[in-house]
């Protein structure tokens, strides 16, 4: 199982739903918390949850149960998808 903690509107999680929308993977996405400088937490239980998986307060954040993985920073999770899930089509 896929899961993404992400905010709408936040230009890197929305790679990131690109990039699982186009490997055509499912995934439960968590938005913890509004994008920007001054971020507005919505879901507390989530936004701690996404601070322990994460070790921080960053998105967006991949973890990956079936491989035991949690990537950070977009860039690495596009990476991570296409070495991992990129032949499955």
């Amino acid at each position: 199982m896929l899961e993404l903690y992400q905010a709408e509107g936040c230009p890197h999680s929305e790679t990131v739903r690109e990039k699982l929308t186009d490997l055509g993977l499912s995934y439960v996405a968590h938005n913890p918390r509004r994008p920007g400088e001054n971020p507005a937490v919505l879901n507390e239980q989530v936004h701690a949850e996404l601070r322990a998986v994460a070790g921080e307060d960053t998105i967006p954040v991949l973890v990956d149960h079936d491989r035991g993985e949690v990537v950070t920073e977009s860039d690495r999770i596009e990476s991570y998808l296409g070495e991992h899930y990129g032949d499955l089509r």
